[in-house]
C-alpha cells in the first residue's frame, strides 16, 4: 500500500548557516535567522558568546543533542547549525506606533502554538486580506515561517509585519499599554463573535485546535469570543476560525 505521509524534508543547505564563527559572525551582521541548533553539550567561548548574541537578536536558540544536528545533512557544523529566516521580523512596539500614528485603528493577530506551516501560511493570507496590520508570534511553540508558510501564504507573509517575541504574556501587556484591547477565541467563551465590537483598537488570540489557547494567556485577555455552530463538534480548523472571526471584525469596520 502507496505510504501518502509527507516525509519531513531536511531544509536545503543554501537556507542554513553552520559552523561557530559562522553563526557568529551572522549573529554580528544582523541575518534575519529562523533559530540556531546548539549542541546542549558545547561549552567553549565561541559557542557562549553566540548564545549571548542570539538573546540580545531575540533569535531563539534550540539545545539540542548531536543526532538533532545529523539530521541537517552538513559538515563541519562544529556543533552549531542556524536557519536563515525568510522573513525579517519587526519589533512590536515600533508597529503599534507606526499604525497609530499612521491614522489607522489597530488590528493584530496573535497566535499561541499553532505549529502546523499550512495552516500559518492560511491564516496570514486571510489576515492580509481582512486589513491585520500585524501578526505577533512566539518565539517558540510556533511553526517555521519557512517557504511552505509562505507558498501556503501565496506571498502574504512577506508583506505583513510579523513580531517574534519571547513571551505573548509581555506583548499583551505591551498592547494594553497602548489601549488595545485583546480578544480570545475559545469554543466556551459565552460572547458570540459578532456581538465583540472590532471598532475599537483590538488584537485578536487565536490557539491550537488540540489545547487552544495557554490558561494564563487566556486570564489576561479582555474578551473571550465563540463562533456559533449550528451543529455541535469538536473544534474548527483554527485557520478556517481565524477566517470567520477576521472577516466579522473587518466587516465591522467596513459599515463603521
Amino acid at each position: 500500500m502507496k505510504d501518502f505521509r509527507k516525509k519531513q524534508q531536511r531544509p536545503k543547505k543554501s537556507s542554513l548557516v553552520y559552523g561557530r564563527e559562522a553563526v557568529l559572525q551572522a549573529l554580528e551582521r544582523g541575518d534575519a535567522l529562523d533559530r540556531i541548533y546548539l549542541d546542549q553539550q558545547l561549552k567553549d567561548p565561541v559557542a557562549g558568546a553566540i548564545r549571548r548574541l542570539a538573546a540580545d537578536r531575540q533569535v531563539p536558540v534550540n539545545y539540542v543533542p548531536p543526532a538533532r544536528l545529523a539530521h541537517f545533512n552538513v559538515e563541519g557544523h562544529e556543533g552549531v547549525v542556524a536557519q536563515k529566516s525568510k522573513i525579517i521580523y519587526q519589533n512590536l512596539q515600533d508597529v503599534i506606533s507606526f499604525v497609530i500614528e499612521s491614522g489607522q485603528v489597530p488590528l493584530f493577530l496573535i497566535l499561541d502554538g499553532i505549529t502546523d506551516v499550512r495552516n500559518i501560511g492560511g491564516i496570514a493570507r486571510t489576515a492580509w486580506c481582512c486589513g491585520v496590520q500585524a501578526i505577533i508570534i512566539p518565539d517558540k511553540g510556533v511553526g517555521a515561517l519557512n517557504d511552505d508558510a509562505i507558498l501556503t501564504s501565496a506571498g502574504a507573509l512577506e508583506k505583513i509585519p510579523v513580531c517574534r517575541v519571547n513571551s505573548l504574556m509581555k506583548a499583551v501587556d505591551e498592547l494594553h499599554l497602548n489601549g488595545i484591547t485583546v480578544f480570545a477565541s475559545a469554543m466556551d467563551a459565552t460572547i458570540p463573535v459578532a456581538a465583540a465590537d472590532f471598532n475599537v483598537p483590538s488584537a485578536i488570540v487565536m490557539g491550537s485546535e488540540e489545547k487552544g489557547i495557554y490558561p494564563a494567556l487566556l486570564k489576561i485577555c479582555d474578551t473571550t469570543i465563540s463562533i456559533p455552530m449550528q451543529h455541535h463538534f469538536e473544534s474548527l480548523n483554527v485557520s478556517v476560525a481565524t477566517g470567520i472571526i477576521l472577516y466579522e471584525a473587518m466587516k465591522q469596520r467596513m459599515h463603521a
